[in-house]
């Protein structure tokens, strides 16, 4: 069966996110099938597009990452088309998951992001998450950009050592 390459590279990205309990990044998704050379970043920047715009996946930006979901509708979707990916496709996602996953679950979990506020101070907020839940959810104010920034860049880094020391501390 023949098919427009584009529906191909939209079912794969909805099987992917259908496949996991947490969002994903438009990086990870894209260091699949790049990597896979199905397509080309151009291309696959179009078909994500065409999907948020369809409302079969939601996008949310945080700091330097997109975060897409699949909706209820993407669900539907899959379920009607998704019998067109090739099974060697979703054995090739399958694996991939199994080699990555737990990367791409703490890079889904652990987030920080800065904004200026109304104050004129930067806060820089970190979070984990575990599927719907915030586990941990820190607003610090710092008088300068810089100085967000690198709390932001050594929570990526520190977090779960920080997390145990507050366990420890805490219980």
């Amino acid at each position: 069966m023949v098919q427009d390459p584009l529906t191909l590279y939209k079912l794969i990205t909805l099987y992917m996110l259908d496949r996991v309990s947490f969002p994903l990044t438009k990086a990870q998704i894209g260091d699949f099938i790049l990597g896979h050379d199905y397509t080309n970043f151009l291309t696959l920047q179009q078909v994500i597009a065409e999907l948020i715009d369809a409302e079969l996946i939601r996008a949310k930006s945080l700091s330097n990452r997109t975060y897409l979901e699949i909706t209820e509708e993407g669900r539907n979707t899959l379920s009607y088309f998704g019998n067109r990916i090739n099974d060697s496709i979703k054995e090739d996602i399958a694996a991939f998951f199994a080699d990555h996953e737990m990367d791409m679950r703490s890079e889904s979990a652990i987030r920080a992001d800065y904004y200026k506020s109304t104050s004129g101070e930067f806060e820089a907020r970190l979070q984990i998450k575990e599927k719907d839940v915030t586990v941990v959810d820190i607003t610090l104010s710092v008088p300068d950009e810089d100085t967000a920034a690198a709390i932001c860049a050594n929570w990526q880094q520190k977090n779960q050592s920080i997390y145990q020391y507050l366990i420890t501390q805490l219980f």
